[in-house]
């Protein structure tokens, strides 16, 4: 996570050095940024090491700080614009209503909205106000006011009444959430105090908070929460939560396009049974990195695009499906699967093993998951 901590005064700025450092005691990121050149002092000032850059926005009479301090020459939206495109969280440090209105045309849903935090330029109180839970912005709030003798102004209802929130018990064990429309239900359902029945289709310690049953899995009667994978699994609950546990390898033709790649994935993880959020990556040989096909799909779903050097790949043990033609085209006897095992490192399980289909070879690899409980409960 990186955070992006903006203010408007002198006093807020000298905040904005107080909240980085905490943040990056906790090893997050941050930038600091001001609109206001009034809020630069002059201790802060390098001008002497300015850029070409610095130079020309001084002598339109704007100070750029090296380094330490951007200045944000564009419009407050369109700087919020380009934080949220970088998936950034965003500390205001000034009034609220700056911060709404300067958020307001991004917004879009509570699992792909930045966090956003206000805090007063007296340092009393830090405001989560958007994406809290699945966003980390309660979790921020609640460290910086910890650290900053400052009050944390949290105001998410299961969290002002101490019960299980299903966003953060997700967010915090890697669960993506299929469909959205159920946090909503099965929240209400906490808060309500009415029965919330879970099924774990794996592993899972700790304490299991009193507002949950845990039933077995399988179930074939309906549960509030499901923590499965499984396509079929889909239809059994309110909510699905998918750990993101599979990787798919691939190699390909050079030129392969976008809608070929996305058929042959689409159609093994449909065979497989397997959800689309529970993919955590695709992965290739390093020879394949800025192939476009593939560097285009990645973006598209939100994935990273790991790939491995011949050496490692020839490294990694396994049954794998041999190829002469391939071995002499690229020094390895097979692409797919063992990028994919790569990639889930020792304790990874080749699931579908090579499946080759208009020049675009697909393998899906397994790693080990669990669930804590005790973590998640406030």
């Amino acid at each position: 996570m990186k955070i992006s901590v903006i203010s408007f005064t002198k006093r807020g700025m000298e905040l904005s050095y107080k909240v980085r450092d905490i943040l990056l005691s906790y090893k997050i990121d941050a930038e600091i940024f001001t609109k206001h050149k009034a809020a630069i002092t002059k201790d802060r000032m390098k001008t002497d090491q300015a850029t070409e850059e610095n130079k020309e926005i001084e002598e339109n009479k704007e100070i750029i700080i090296n380094k330490e301090i951007k200045f944000v020459s564009e419009t407050l939206h369109q700087w919020a614009e380009k934080q949220f495109t970088d998936h950034h969280a965003l500390l205001f440090i000034g009034a609220c209503a700056i911060a709404v209105r300067t958020i307001a045309p991004f917004l879009k849903d509570k699992l792909s909205d930045s966090a956003v935090l206000v805090m007063d330029e007296a340092g009393k109180f830090v405001i989560p106000m958007l994406s809290g839970h699945y966003g980390g912005a309660n979790e921020l709030a609640e460290r910086i006011a910890k650290d900053m003798g400052a009050i944390p102004v949290v105001t998410t209802a299961t969290d002002v009444n101490g019960l299980f929130a299903v966003d953060v018990f997700a967010k915090k064990n890697n669960l993506s959430i299929c469909n959205k429309e159920g946090i909503k239900e099965v929240s209400s359902a906490v808060l309500d105090k009415s029965e919330v029945t879970m099924a774990v289709a794996g592993e899972y310690s700790g304490r299991v908070p009193e507002e949950i049953t845990l039933v077995e899995y399988p179930k074939d009667k309906k549960v509030s929460i499901m923590v499965s994978p499984y396509l079929a699994d889909g239809e059994k609950a309110q909510l699905q939560l998918c750990p993101k546990i599979y990787v798919i390898g691939i190699g390909c033709k050079r030129g392969k396009s976008l809608e070929e790649i996305e058929k042959v994935i689409h159609k093994q993880l449909q065979q497989a049974g397997i959800q689309k959020e529970a993919v955590f990556a695709i992965a290739s040989i390093d020879r394949k990195k800025d192939e476009g096909a593939l560097v285009q799909y990645a973006e598209k779903h939100n994935l990273p695009f790991l790939t491995f050097s011949e050496k490692i790949l020839n490294c990694i043990e396994g049954d794998f499906y041999a190829s002469a033609f391939v071995k002499e085209q690229v020094g390895v006897d097979n692409v797919c699967e063992r990028s994919a095992m790569a990639a889930t490192g020792s304790d990874g399980e080749l699931i579908i093993k090579k499946h080759a289909e208009n020049g675009v070879t697909v393998a899906i690899a397994k790693k080990k998951w669990s669930v804590v409980f005790d973590e998640t409960h406030n």
